[in-house]
């Protein structure tokens, strides 16, 4: 998650294999994802992955979340939601944030599922490294696993989150060394 949602998978033999999984529908983890989605569906139409997964989607949990409580919402931008449930000063952002890690691990564990991917999931991204505290106190990696009967196919599967930055380009570097423009 940054500007919007990525998603690929790196083949066993070295193919990636990209896709537009961001703007797949997403589904509710819980009754007040469910919530969240219906106000924002209320508001988009379609809620996909990225409509929340994203740094507009941060904000748009937010206000989300906001008129569930039926709170007024003045508009605050990712990174300001970001510092605020960082610093504990607003309950309202650290509850969006925790919401958002949780929405992530339930994303990423349906990633794993859809890819196979015993190798490991790999968070890349803008947002991801800047909540790395929060990511690791939140329902992150509970909801990853909260997959029903394949629980246990999931657990032994690692999460990491990539902190250096500008990691695409490593990529890109690299298969351009190998004479590759794909």
């Amino acid at each position: 998650p940054g500007t919007g949602l990525g998603m690929a998978c790196l083949m066993p033999d070295g193919t990636v294999v990209v896709s537009e999984g961001g703007h797949a529908t997403l589904a509710a983890g819980d009754d007040r994802d469910a919530a969240a989605l219906a106000w924002l569906r209320g508001r988009f139409g379609h809620v996909s992955a990225e409509r929340v997964l994203s740094g507009d989607g941060m904000e748009n949990l937010h206000a989300a979340l906001a008129m569930l409580d039926g709170v007024e919402h003045a508009h605050r931008e990712s990174i300001a939601i970001t510092a605020a449930a960082l610093d504990g000063s607003s309950p309202r952002c650290v509850e969006t944030v925790d919401r958002f890690c949780a929405i992530l691990g339930s994303v990423a564990g349906d990633l794993a599922l859809l890819f196979g991917a015993r190798g490991g999931v790999f968070i890349t991204g803008g947002i991801a490294p800047a909540i790395l505290p929060a990511l690791r106190r939140s329902p992150f990696r509970a909801r990853f696993e909260a997959k029903g009967r394949l629980r246990d196919w999931l657990a032994p599967i690692a999460t990491s989150v990539i902190t250096r930055p500008n990691t695409a380009f490593i990529g890109i570097a690299a298969r351009l060394a190998e004479g590759r423009r794909d």
